[in-house]
């Protein structure tokens, strides 16, 4: 198995959101059996060992197929990119070079087109950092069935390699075309401009251009003799007496600028963003809620005890009058106490949210800076609400209770304060059970602004398996 990053992440993921219809009970036995085989066989468990000891039982052939999908989807874009590159290439080339006896290639279009050609790097590389999605529209007619999770995460650095690969194939086709006109052509260059530039203000421009290659091939700079002999002017055909074989002494330089400011920086940008998606790849790998998860069912030991009977849902008697109520549409998240590390899940992120933390290891004068922070967003929204992340298996705390309690005096009356429990990993539904210590809890504090809320279809109806109604 390819131990890519990239591959690792889109294969553990497809195996992650499988194994969410599996019981809980039947993923721990086995992945802390896997835990304790590969102790005793003196081995690391991680990612790349986990996915091949599903692969062996699985059977041979069994790899998750979304991942697979995905990567030869991603495949075909850069080779469809590059093929389309590379033509693109040899026809710009031809179109840069064309020429008829009577005239003359004009350098200032060439170095105005390498110009533009180094802004749509600069672009590209940008809006890859930056998340900015241009090709969106693009990427949607090319993937009829929507991406999710990490794979959307990954796209804007997915569409800058593709984007780099084409326009390295793009660089460098030309270059060969380049090449081999001159061969077997007599090309003839010269430089024209409707500006009063003189011959000493290009030619500087030209020395700064070629600066990169001065020192490697001093032949491909141009001389201030060859920059005044060589301009030609729009009503003309250049000086008569000037011999023609200068006309051609300018393709050394026209192959090195091609060369130093189209083709290398076009690699040099695609292993950048070859890098940079292989390390936000680890990143997300490491930082993945099934992740965690794995690694507490691998290093906690199972309890066996031989009775059929489990007892886990004979708990005291939690019904209450409250529900669980719509999740209000606020960009104010309150973490609390740690819930929603690493990451929250992707109901909950987005655009333009502001994540405040307060509880656990936040001292009380953190706490009310956070809750004086909230209260100036608040003030400025029309429907004020914000919503609480908690963890659902966390029983409620008193502090949580007096943090909630200086909130109602502290915000607007009108204030929505939805607790929003969390499962383990993030991602499944809650525990019945669980909902209900929260659901609980917000009855208690006998306020109307603080009700219990749900990721859409994060939760089953907590009064299903009791049979008791609300």
């Amino acid at each position: 198995m390819s131990h890519s990053p990239l591959r690792l992440l889109l294969e553990f993921d497809a195996r992650s959101q499988r194994d969410r219809d599996q019981p809980p009970a039947f993923l721990h036995r086995r992945d802390r059996k896997f835990a304790l085989t590969c102790e005793q066989q003196g081995r690391t468990p991680g990612v790349a060992l986990w996915l091949e000891h599903m692969a062996y039982l699985n059977g041979p052939g069994t790899a998750p197929g979304e991942a697979r999908r995905t990567l030869q989807l991603w495949r075909r874009i850069n080779l469809g990119f590059a093929a389309l590159g590379a033509l693109l290439g040899v026809l710009t080339m031809l179109s840069l070079l064309f020429f008829e006896g009577g005239q003359r290639i004009n350098l200032s279009l060439i170095i105005a087109f390498v110009g533009l050609h180094l802004l749509l790097a600069l672009a590209t590389s940008v809006q890859a950092l930056i998340g900015w999605q241009p090709w969106r529209w693009l990427v949607r007619r090319l993937t009829p069935r929507a991406e999710r999770g990490v794979t959307r995460r990954l796209r804007p650095l997915l569409m800058a390699r593709a984007a780099h690969l084409g326009a390295s194939a793009f660089a460098l086709t030309g270059l060969v075309t380049l090449l081999l006109l001159v061969v077997v052509q007599d090309l003839a260059f010269g430089w024209s401009t409707t500006l009063t530039t003189g011959a000493s203000t290009y030619h500087q421009l030209l020395l700064a251009l070629a600066t990169p290659w001065a020192w490697l091939w001093p032949a491909a700079v141009p001389d201030l003799a060859l920059v005044e002999a060589t301009r030609f002017f729009r009503t003309g055909t250049g000086r008569g007496d000037l011999a023609p074989e200068l006309w051609g002494q300018w393709w050394p330089f026209v192959t090195m600028l091609w060369t130093t400011w189209v083709l290398v920086p076009r690699l040099l940008l695609t292993l950048l963003t070859q890098w940079l998606l292989r390390y936000q790849a680890g990143r997300l790998l490491a930082s993945h809620p099934g992740w965690h998860a794995l690694l507490y069912r691998m290093e906690t030991p199972t309890l066996d005890t031989g009775s059929e009977h489990n007892d886990a849902d004979d708990l005291p008697d939690t019904a209450t009058q409250a529900a669980v109520a719509p999740l209000p549409d606020t960009d104010l998240l309150l973490c609390w106490a740690g819930a929603g590390e690493p990451e929250l899940p992707g109901g909950l992120t987005g655009t333009g949210q502001r994540i405040f933390r307060a509880g656990g290891r936040a001292s009380l004068a953190d706490d009310r800076a956070v809750l004086t922070e909230v209260a100036e967003q608040l003030a400025q929204t029309p429907q004020p609400a914000v919503l609480v992340i908690t963890r659902s298996w966390e029983p409620p705390t008193g502090e949580l209770l007096d943090f909630l309690a200086e909130a109602c005096q502290r915000w607007p009356e009108s204030v929505t304060i939805a607790l929003v429990p969390l499962s383990l990993d993030g991602q499944s539904e809650l525990e019945p059970h669980q909902l209900r210590q929260w659901l609980r809890f917000a009855e208690r504090l006998n306020s109307d602004r603080v009700r219990v809320s749900a990721l859409p279809l994060a939760w089953r109806d907590p009064y299903a398996a009791s049979g008791v109604g609300p």
